[in-house]
């Protein structure tokens, strides 16, 4: 096991693409990931998994069938399993984002999309 510090806006830095978490640690079965946002995702569920999401940067909207919750930077949201939601930011904001969730989890759930990635790499 890596007992080292990570530098989470270091590790920012390291990639440009958007849409695509990048894992920069593991524990309990849970992986911590980074990843940048601009624009819409897709709607989708995880029927097994929560999500967490911390906003590092930016403002994140998180859509949901009967709201839109608003996440400013410094504040996170956890999506209970099962309920569906798309995240998006406003139209040229790119927003950074901090994820938490069991390294089971598909990208998009059971969705299939262009901007699904289930093939995420550490950084």
């Amino acid at each position: 096991m890596d007992l080292s510090t990570v530098n989470i806006r270091q590790k920012f830095d390291l990639f440009t693409d958007q849409w695509k978490p990048h894992i920069i640690g593991e524990l309990n079965g849970q992986q911590v990931k980074l990843a940048k946002l601009q624009g819409s995702f897709v709607w989708h569920s995880h029927e097994h998994e929560d999500e967490y999401f911390q906003v590092f940067k930016g403002t994140l909207f998180m859509e949901f069938r009967d709201k839109t919750e608003v996440v400013k930077e410094g504040e996170m949201i956890i999506v209970p399993k099962g309920v569906e939601h798309n995240p998006y930011t406003k139209p040229n904001e790119e927003v950074w984002v901090l994820l938490f969730e069991p390294a089971s989890t598909q990208h998009t759930g059971e969705v299939e999309h262009e901007r699904t990635h289930n093939d995420q790499q550490w950084i």
